[in-house]
Parts: structure tokens; C-alpha cells; sequence
């Protein structure tokens, strides 16, 4: 078994962040499948309201991004010290408190989501689709945190593979009801909605059994106690994830309203299909910066400054590896992944082709700023990773999305994505180098 405390070669390094790597991929492929039932067998519409309506929901896990990599890089730095009772602590009180705020969550969202919709532009059958959906997915929400939450601390309690072997699960059983709601029972929207919610459920409830029994890994559930220091530690920790996470929803619900101004639906249904296939090459990035998160926190931690600045080379190159492989990638499948959705929709096809060449350029840098804002974030430092991180989608995206449609039209939208990450990619680079003599890496 590889520890934390090991000394990582590429190899190594490599087999540790796997898991971490294949857990998201595979995440990104289910929710592929999901779309695909969806856009072939209930309708285009029902798809791009599923689309319109998932920057909200996703809006709603943000807990679990925060406490799981916020908490994640606070207590593998607890345990790089030493301290595994508190670092136990530490653990469960994330896990009761999330818990808590998903059921609070859920409810408002059950009650406010087709004011969103309607503010959002949302009219008619596709308003009524979304709220549908929304709703029914809104029930497993606690559960849903759960699992985000989980799939982050999974690396940091030396078991990667736990979070792999659970979204292997929670994806199979997605994929399953989906065929079987879908198909067979002809439950349309309200079909796939009850196939992600039970999903989402099954992905939450395995790793709350393991970790709340005697298992081998560095982490179990305990009795606890509030501890501000360490909430506050831990949003300060993870402020970065969780800007991302609110401001990639309210980007997406931007774009989607941008979309229905230049495209109508047929825009929305092409940026569904888009963030789908962004999911999938986007996951070896996110995957791998999650999985090495633990490293660096606990050679922090531990004050083992030489192997802090090894794995952080290393993971430079592997990162600009991913980044060449995922462009070439992009250019070459993007028809054959689009047509996976919308064969039959000549349109719709062409626009969506076109839109995943523009926006693959983006797969050469985005990494880097993923990379280096989780990086900070490791090092408890998220002051640094939030200003990446809220520069990146707040200011730069944002003001991307809003001007470049009025001087490009639709392509506009799809420039916005790769210019928002050149000015990241830039700021990022710049902290590095503000901040390299305090953390010796």
C-alpha cells in the first residue's frame, strides 16, 4: 500500500492519483450515458432542460466540494503532525454537519427551483421539464454531498481506490435505471431524474458504512464536538473549491441564458452536450489534483520541504502530458462524441462540432490553473486559491461570456471559455512565483 509519507517517483505518483483519476472519469462517462437516454429515447427538449437546470443542482453541492478538499487538506496536515484523534474529529464533524445542511438545502431548493427557471428564461414545456427533473433530483441532495464530500477525503484516508470502487457502483446503478425507467418503463424525464437521485443515494450511503465502522484506512467516524478553529480552517481551506463550484453554476446559468438569446434551445442542448464531454477530458485534471492533495498537505505538514518541491515538479509535467493528449484528443473526436447525442439533428450536430473545436484549446491550459489553485489549497493557503479561482469564473469568464457574444455573435460564447483561461493560466503562474520562497516548493 502507498502512504503519504512514501517518497513518490512518476510511477508512484501515478498510481496513487489513479484512482482518483478513474473515479472522476468514470463520474464524467455516466453522466455521458445519462444524457444519452435522455437525447435519444425521451427527447431533445427533456435533454436540454436536464442541461438548463443542472447549474442549479450542482449549485447546491458545494458543501461537499468545500468540506472535501477544504477539510481534506486540514486533516491530512493533522495527520502529517502527528495527530490522528484530532484529525478523526475533524473528519466526522464535516461529515454530521454536511449531512445537516444537505436536508436544509434540499428543501429550499424543492420549493424555490421554478423561480430560478423562470428568472432564468425558462418558458412553457421546457419550464415544466426542469422543474420536473430538478425537483425529483433534489431529494437525494444530503446524499449527493455525501458522496462529493466522500470522493475527496477518500485520498486523504489512504484509500483512492474506496471513492473508484464507489462511483463504479453508483455509475453502474445510474446506468441500469436509466435503461430500465427509460426504456422499459417509458417514465421519460421523471424516469431519469429517479435513476440519478437513487444513484446519487448509493454513492453516499457505501462510504458512510465503511468509514463509520472498523476499516484500515486512516479515517473513521467518531463522536465529535464542534470545533469553529477547525470549520473556519476548513472553509478558509477549501474557499477556492467553493467558489468554483457556485461560480461554475451560476457561469453555466449564464451561458445557458446567453444560449437561448443567440441559439434558443438548440444552443442549450449543444452546451449540454459540450460540458459532457468537457466532464470527461476535464476529469484527468480535477482527478489528478484531488488524488495528490494529500501528498502535499502532509509533506507540509510534516515539513519535508524536499519532497514537497518533487512531487510538485513532477506534477507540472504530468499535467502539461495530460493537457497535449487531451487537445489532440478533443480535435479528433468531437464529431464522433457529438454524434452520440444528436445524430439524426443535422443542425444541432454542426453547431455542436463546431463549438468543441474552439472550445478544446482550452484543454491545453485549463489544467495548469486547476492544478495550481488545488495546489494552494493543499498548503492551507486559500486565500491564494480562492483568487484563483474567483478571478478565473467570477471576473474573467464572466466578462468573457458577456462580451465576446457582442462583438463574435454564438462563437462569441464558445471563444469566451478559452480566453477566460488564458488570463487564469497567466495569474496563476504569477502567484507561483510571488509565493515559491514561502513554501520551498
Amino acid at each position: 500500500m502507498i502512504k503519504l509519507s512514501d517518497h513518490f517517483d512518476y510511477k508512484r505518483l501515478l498510481r496513487f492519483t489513479a484512482p482518483s483519476i478513474g473515479m472522476l472519469i468514470f463520474m464524467s462517462i455516466y453522466s455521458v450515458v445519462d444524457g444519452f437516454f435522455v437525447s435519444n429515447f425521451v427527447g431533445t427538449i427533456p435533454f436540454a432542460a436536464i442541461n438548463f437546470v443542472m447549474p442549479a443542482l450542482m449549485l447546491m453541492n458545494f458543501i461537499g466540494f468545500l468540506f472535501g478538499t477544504g477539510g481534506g487538506a486540514l486533516i491530512a496536515k493533522t495527520i502529517g503532525e502527528g495527530n490522528r484523534v484530532k484529525a478523526n474529529q475533524i473528519f466526522s464533524m464535516l461529515v454530521y454537519l454536511s449531512f445537516f445542511l444537505g436536508i436544509l438545502f434540499a428543501i429550499f431548493g424543492i420549493i424555490y427551483i421554478g423561480e430560478v427557471a423562470k428568472i432564468l428564461g425558462a418558458t412553457g414545456e421546457f419550464l415544466e421539464q426542469s422543474i420536473t427533473y430538478g425537483q425529483i433530483a433534489l431529494l437525494a441532495l444530503p446524499m449527493s454531498i455525501l458522496q462529493c464530500e466522500f470522493q475527496c477525503l477518500a485520498s486523504t484516508a489512504e484509500k483512492p481506490k474506496l471513492g473508484f470502487y464507489v462511483t463504479v457502483a453508483t455509475g453502474l446503478t445510474n446506468i441500469f435505471l436509466d435503461a430500465l425507467f427509460i426504456i422499459t418503463f417509458g417514465w421519460g424525464i421523471e424516469g431519469a431524474a429517479i435513476a440519478t437521485a437513487v444513484s446519487e443515494a448509493i454513492g453516499g450511503i457505501l462510504p458512510l458504512i465503511y468509514f463509520s465502522r472498523e476499516n484500515s484506512s486512516l479515517l473513521r467516524l467518531t463522536k465529535t464536538k464542534f470545533d469553529g478553529r477547525a470549520l473556519i480552517q476548513t472553509c478558509s481551506n477549501g474557499i477556492s473549491e467553493l467558489l468554483s463550484s457556485i461560480s461554475m453554476s451560476i457561469i453555466g446559468m449564464l451561458y445557458n441564458w446567453q444560449l437561448l438569446k443567440y441559439a434558443g434551445s438548440d444552443g442549450v442542448a449543444a452546451f449540454g452536450i459540450l460540458i459532457y464531454a468537457a466532464f470527461i477530458f476535464e476529469a484527468i485534471f480535477i482527478g489528478y489534483s484531488m488524488g495528490v492533495s494529500p501528498i502535499i498537505s502532509f509533506n507540509y505538514g510534516a515539513k519535508n520541504y524536499s519532497e514537497l518541491k518533487n512531487v510538485f515538479k513532477k506534477s507540472l509535467f504530468l499535467i502539461g502530458a495530460f493537457a497535449v493528449i487531451m487537445f489532440i484528443s478533443a480535435e479528433s473526436l468531437a464529431r464522433p462524441i457529438a454524434k452520440i447525442f444528436v445524430e439524426s439533428d443535422a443542425k444541432l450536430l454542426e453547431m455542436t462540432v463546431h463549438a468543441f473545436r474552439i472550445c478544446s484549446f482550452a484543454f491545453l491550459i485549463e489544467g495548469f490553473t486547476m492544478f495550481i489553485s488545488s495546489f494552494f489549497t493543499a498548503l492551507n493557503n486559500g486565500f491564494i486559491s480562492a483568487l484563483i479561482s474567483g478571478l478565473r469564473t467570477l471576473v474573467f469568464e464572466v466578462g468573457a461570456v458577456l462580451i465576446f457574444p457582442i462583438i463574435w455573435g454564438l462563437d462569441g460564447v464558445w471563444f469566451s471559455m478559452v480566453g477566460a483561461e488564458i488570463m487564469s493560466v497567466i495569474l496563476s503562474v504569477i502567484m507561483l512565483l510571488i509565493y515559491r520562497r514561502r513554501y520551498n516548493y
